[in-house]
């Protein structure tokens, strides 16, 4: 009697066959649990000092988020009036405004060009808000109260980052570590509350300290999961697709047009992370592949590089440095 032929599967196809089922969501396959970030990756950057110009007379404050605009100026807002800096191309600066912010923290450019930052802390009865100014600074919209933290449909606790859907939603990463919220509020482009999703923890869909929010091509909205050391993947109405450890211990993350993910790590060491250095990871938002390193430039652990990073449209990096109090740019060697 004849038997069928029996098929020899290994356990890395077995592994591959699971990985493809459970991490499909919407027609399309994107790993679900990955490995620790690296360090040996090629690094073809290297670092332009004092690109940016500040008038005579002006100093850097912390500086914590940087973003390219439409129009190949970059934005910046650091913890020093005015708060929000605009560069032209060359570094030069060409426009300045906002006063009067506690914590300046989170930016993101929609696609009409607003400006929207986070004021994560609160005293004197100002921050915990989340605003939008148009490019020449006018104020078109304000989120949450004015000094009061909460979990509220209208209030935050720690407002660390935000990001603006193709069809105007707003989201804001809310909570910034211990004694504040662990959330994602959405709100619609007029304001109003939607939902909110998320609590303290380490599993899929809790938090411990929303560092930034960056959108992908497809709309999936990317969470830096700090103190968890993970990138967290939702769709937009806070469905878990993924979580990804590959790209460090994120503080800043950003999306290019292209989907090249941008991820910067300024907490890394032997005690939190052990085996992964700080610096900044450049991969695919697509299938999370990582393929650049640039390391950390600081050798002081109590000095690190950057918490905020972005992409220009020719690809130059540009870190935003807190405890560096400096804008880092990084462009491609010849």
């Amino acid at each position: 009697m004849s038997h069928p032929r029996r098929v020899k599967v290994t356990s890395l196809a077995i592994v591959a066959f699971i990985g493809a089922v459970v991490g499909m969501s919407g027609g399309r396959v994107y790993a679900q649990v990955s490995a620790a970030a690296t360090n040996d990756l090629p690094n073809p950057y290297h670092p332009v000092e004092n690109w940016a110009q500040l008038p005579a007379g002006t100093e850097w404050g912390q500086v914590i988020s940087v973003d390219p605009d439409g129009h190949g100026n970059v934005w910046v807002f650091h913890r020093k009036e005015p708060a929000i800096l605009e560069f032209d191309s060359s570094g030069k600066l060409v426009n300045s405004f906002g006063t009067g912010f506690v914590q300046a923290h989170g930016m993101a450019i929609d696609r009409s060009g607003n400006i929207w930052v986070t004021d994560a802390a609160a005293k004197d009865g100002k921050g915990q808000q989340v605003f939008e100014f148009s490019p020449k600074g006018k104020l078109l919209m304000t989120l949450g109260k004015a000094g009061v933290a909460g979990n509220g449909p209208d209030t935050f606790n720690g407002p660390s980052g935000v990001a603006v859907a193709p069809n105007g939603d707003i989201f804001v990463g809310d909570g910034h570590g211990a004694g504040t919220n662990a959330r994602v509020v959405k709100f619609s482009k007029d304001g109003k509350f939607i939902k909110a999703w998320g609590k303290q923890g380490s599993g899929p869909g809790e938090f411990d300290t929303l560092h930034s929010l960056a959108m992908d091509s497809k709309g999936r909205l990317f969470v830096a999961d700090r103190g968890n050391s993970r990138i967290q993947i939702f769709d937009q109405d806070g469905k878990f697709i993924a979580e990804w450890k590959q790209f460090g211990r994120p503080s800043g993350i950003f999306i290019s047009k292209d989907d090249t993910l941008y991820s910067v790590d300024s907490q890394s060491d032997e005690k939190i992370n052990p085996g992964v250095k700080r610096g900044i990871r450049i991969g695919s938002a697509k299938d999370g592949a990582v393929k650049v390193f640039i390391p950390d430039l600081s050798t002081d652990p109590k000095i690190a590089l950057a918490e905020g990073v972005s992409a220009d449209a020719q690809g130059d990096v540009y870190a935003a440095g807190v405890t560096s109090m400096a804008l880092h740019k990084f462009v491609r060697s010849p």
